[in-house]
């Protein structure tokens, strides 16, 4: 038998080539510490004392190694009842999103499709149009929908962007020799969009999925226009209340040293907020972000 050698060419890396890599590297870097320093500086002062956070001495590692702030927000029993609401709204709510998105790219990227072009350009005016937050709250509250879990689940039920990327991805990404097949061996539409296409769709389905639960985790404006019982707001509003009232009026305290004290325990909640509020989503990213190049790059070449 006859052995083919391989060669294996090997790329000469020039003077100018070391530079430019040396500077990506280091602009790089240096976008990375100024990402990820806030962030530290975050989570060292929520574990700090108060004293230290006001005095400016926490950089990089806590000083007074301290729980008060945690104690302070977790004493509080709203606090658990939001993280409750929370994950009710986010599980519940993105499957819902999910749901009409597949639902509605699915059938949008089909060329067979009658009124293709139609309904596509109708899904996108809302994307640029929209009538208001008046005409919207008086919608939600004729159908009985304000304060209820159900406004909240059902507002903003689709985003027309993700569906955009999703019925870009299914356009580009899955060849409709497939289809053909599946035909052939007798597969329904729903089959062959339950067996065939979402299976071969996990980029994209993992990449709206983080999109929505970020979304529906760091809800803010939402619940507060259309709720008004405490029992069903999410985590932000009961830590919007919670920062409110833990604010001091310096008017009404005449001793520096009570004022200080107060002060400090203020910030050292507030950081503490922002690591109960934020830790879910930043523990759940890395096992997502994997998919971002596949699926949003892959789903965003062609219109």
């Amino acid at each position: 038998m006859m052995k083919i050698k391989n060669e294996s060419r090997h790329v000469k890396i020039t003077g100018s080539d070391r530079i430019f890599h040396g500077a990506v590297a280091v602009i790089l870097t240096a976008f990375l510490l100024l990402v990820l320093y806030p962030l530290i500086y975050v989570l060292s002062s929520s574990f700090s004392s108060g004293n230290a956070v006001t005095s400016g001495r926490v950089m990089l590692w806590p000083v007074e190694f301290s729980l008060n702030g945690y104690q302070i927000v977790f004493a509080n029993n709203s606090v658990w009842t939001g993280y409750m609401n929370t994950i009710f709204y986010t599980v519940v709510g993105t499957l819902i999103n999910l749901s009409l998105t597949v639902l509605t790219a699915y059938p949008l990227s089909r060329k067979t499709f009658q009124g293709r072009k139609f309904f596509t350009i109708i899904f996108m005016i809302p994307m640029f149009f929209g009538g208001g937050l008046v005409p919207t709250y008086v919608l939600m509250s004729n159908l009985g929908l304000t304060n209820t879990r159900t406004v909240i689940l059902l507002s903003g039920a689709i985003s027309i962007y993700n569906m955009v990327l999703m019925r870009t991805f299914f356009q580009n990404s899955i060849p409709n020799e497939l289809l053909e097949s599946a035909k052939i061996d007798g597969i329904s539409d729903v089959g062959y969009l339950v067996r065939i296409v979402l299976p071969l769709s996990k980029a994209i389905i993992s990449v709206i999925t983080l999109y929505y639960v970020v979304g529906h985790w760091n809800s803010y404006f939402t619940p507060l226009i259309y709720l008004r019982s405490r029992e069903f707001y999410p985590l932000q509003l009961i830590l919007r209340e919670i920062l409110n009232a833990s604010k001091v009026d310096a008017t009404q305290i005449q001793d520096s040293a009570i004022l200080a004290k107060l002060a400090g325990s203020a910030d050292v909640m507030k950081y503490s907020l922002i690591v109960v509020a934020t830790v879910p989503v930043l523990v759940i990213y890395p096992f997502i972000q994997k998919f971002f190049e596949k699926g949003v790059m892959i789903g965003s070449v062609k219109g």
